[in-house]
């Protein structure tokens, strides 16, 4: 169980800092609590009690991921408007995913989307299904406020996150910047 905090210790905070860190140097798959510790400069014991258990930790990290994914993204799509909506906010979406300066972060993201798939009732329970949700609302909010709710919007919307999905996959486990970035662009070409 974690430790829920209203307005966690700064010591958590600190902590939870450079485990993220850590987190995007080295992944999730295989974390051990005394080497992180060791690597922040805490104690197996500290980060026990801190987060109530690996899996709290865990599952505050993923926060902690999510909540920087979201905000990266969020401020992409807040940036762009005019009448080229969702085609101008993937676009913009893509140029963000693809930048070098992120692979930490979204190879983090991979990791835990697909941690979420095979251990459903892990510390990843609900992290895939939950980042959908939150990018189709991101995308959403790119189109017309008179169309978004229609079941054209939504399949169009899908599509661009199948898209952008595909691509990223595709871009982490080949690093062809320009061969996925052509696709995509494609794609958003091609949309209505």
């Amino acid at each position: 169980m974690t430790r829920s905090e209203p307005n966690p210790s700064p010591r958590r905070q600190e902590l939870l800092e450079a485990a993220y860190a850590y987190a995007l140097r080295s992944g999730l798959g295989e974390l051990s609590l005394r080497p992180l510790a060791e690597e922040i400069e805490s104690s197996p014991r500290v980060l026990l009690y801190l987060f109530g258990s690996k899996d709290g930790l865990i599952r505050a990290l993923l926060a902690r991921a999510r909540a920087d994914e979201l905000a990266r993204v969020q401020q992409l799509a807040d940036a762009q408007h005019g009448p080229d909506g969702l085609r101008a906010v993937a676009r913009e979406l893509w140029r963000w995913l693809a930048d070098e300066a992120h692979r930490g972060l979204l190879t983090l993201w991979v990791e835990s989307y697909a941690r979420s798939l095979v251990d459903p009732d892990g510390p990843w329970a609900g992290f895939a299904r939950d980042t959908v949700g939150d990018w189709l609302a991101l995308l959403a909010a790119a189109q017309p406020a008179g169309v978004r709710d229609t079941e054209a919007a939504l399949a169009q919307r899908t599509l661009v996150l199948a898209v952008l999905r595909g691509a990223l996959l595709d871009l982490l486990a080949t690093g062809d910047t320009a061969r996925t970035t052509a696709a995509v662009h494609r794609h958003l070409d091609g949309c209505a």
